[in-house]
């Protein structure tokens, strides 16, 4: 057998395992509704909401490992394992701390503000009693619509997603535990109070705030977060010199960058298509096909609005703008993904992509160090896709305005304050030492790539943090 056929042979038997795979996954995806359909169809609306609810989540989930790869390939390759460090810890302390007290105060007998101050969430007591024995209560468990369990998995996923926007902004300075305790009240108590005010049926949501899937519940909350952190915590030493020039700080995985934005753009089709939060008719099915077409729409108009415009307000086509394109265009339309004219969306996309990369503009100008660009992405889009409802999903001007107001003010207040009691009580940046060595070796005593050698800017002690 000559090289070429071996070759081929290869190619064949890799198509073939890859169908194989592909038939696999569709009867797994399918395997519910079939059981379903042959236990007497009765329960197929309850069994296809809840399967939903949790593939959809597991999908979303998934997004943590896309921030992973984005944050650790855009940051110095001496702070690569502690972003992993960071973005495993922060996906913990989410899923434990919405379990403990967030989820109660975001959905759990909200009155205008608040929900229950109560410890802990579990299924229901029909649900309780199902698994214990009683077949008598299958039919209230029914009658909900969806296991009570995967509704509270699917939210979860969302709070981590708002903590690893926090994450990237302040890369390569912030100290370990001072991010975790932030992160912990960030997700028990200033997400699902925004959450509570909107989603939970509380004062905005009252009023008709429109959010679908989370450009200013889950996106400008983070993003607000992470704005607050950057001030109170600062530049990277050297980033901004005493002349005014700016220090170049290249990502050190350019591949890594761009595999966590695909992995975003893959769970981000969970975000806003399980946002539909049914899968019982056939108006839910059409409904989440046109958000997933949209959601992608938006990405890939955000993707060529950077790409052709990124030399004209950055100076270069840029690649890291182009990837946050993606990013940004997907923001902006999570406010409103089920609108019917696509068309629509590519705006939307592509005005997200513009006003990150302004916003990327911004940033060095003001001289606030943000590693990944995640203020202008999360929450500058964000802003623009809430408001952007109200051009083709229904918002109203004045009630998204006020929304965005109000989520801004509490969100940015509460963070900042929070930031500023961290500082004075446990300090929020590690060391010039540290950092100049890399929290990698410093603290974690691993280094991501230990085959290379560390190469200490000679000019640092020549630079400043800040631009007094």
């Amino acid at each position: 057998m000559s090289i070429h056929q071996v070759r081929w042979s290869r190619r064949f038997a890799a198509g073939r395992n890859l169908a194989a795979a592909l038939l696999s996954g569709a009867c797994l995806l399918l395997a519910p509704a079939v059981l379903a359909a042959q236990d007497g169809g009765g329960d197929l609306g309850f069994v296809l909401n809840t399967y939903s609810f949790l593939v959809w989540g597991v999908l979303v989930m998934w997004m943590c490992a896309g921030f992973t790869m984005l944050e650790a390939g855009s940051v110095r390759s001496k702070s690569a394992s502690m972003i992993c460090m960071k973005n495993i810890g922060l996906y913990s302390i989410a899923g434990l701390a919405y379990y403990v007290i967030g989820y109660n105060l975001m959905y759990v007998d909200v009155g205008s503000g608040i929900g229950s101050i109560s410890f802990f969430y579990g299924p229901s007591a029909d649900e309780v009693a199902l698994i214990g024995g009683n077949e008598g209560a299958a039919g209230a468990v029914a009658e909900n619509g969806y296991s009570v369990m995967s509704d509270w998995f699917f939210q979860m996923v969302f709070v981590a997603t708002t903590a690893s926007i926090v994450s990237g902004a302040l890369a390569e300075r912030v100290k370990l535990w001072t991010f975790f305790v932030f992160v912990g009240v960030l997700t028990a108590i200033i997400y699902p109070i925004v959450g509570a005010w909107t989603w939970g049926g509380g004062w905005l949501g009252q009023m008709g705030f429109t959010d679908f899937a989370g450009s200013t519940i889950v996106h400008s909350t983070g993003g607000w977060a992470a704005l607050a952190g950057a001030l109170v915590v600062g530049p990277r030493w050297g980033k901004y010199r005493k002349d005014g020039s700016i220090q170049p700080t290249p990502p050190s995985n350019i591949p890594a960058v761009t595999l966590g934005v695909f992995i975003l753009w893959m769970g981000w089709f969970g975000f806003n298509g399980g946002s539909e939060l049914a899968l019982s008719g056939v108006v839910n099915a059409v409904s989440m096909s046109n958000i997933l077409v949209n959601t992608n729409l938006a990405a890939a108009a955000g993707v060529i609005t950077a790409l052709c415009l990124s030399r004209s307000i950055l100076g270069r086509v840029d690649l890291f703008a182009t990837l946050n394109g993606a990013i940004s265009g997907m923001v902006a339309i999570t406010a409103g993904p089920n609108i019917t004219n696509s068309l629509w969306a590519i705006l939307i996309g592509a005005v997200g992509s513009l006003l990150c990369m302004l916003g990327l503009k911004l940033l060095e100008v003001r001289r606030v160090d943000d590693v990944v660009g995640a203020v202008p992405a999360h929450l500058f889009a964000g802003i623009w896709g809430t408001l952007a409802t109200c051009i083709a999903a229904g918002g109203d001007p004045v009630v998204q305005l006020t929304g965005i107001v109000a989520v801004g003010a509490f969100a940015f207040s509460v963070s900042w304050i929070l930031w500023m009691v961290l500082d004075r009580v446990m300090g929020v940046r590690v060391s010039r030492s540290v950092e100049s060595i890399g929290q990698d070796a410093a603290e974690l005593g691993i280094d991501a790539y230990p085959e290379f050698v560390l190469m200490v800017d000679p000019d640092a002690d020549d630079d400043y943090r800040d631009a007094d």
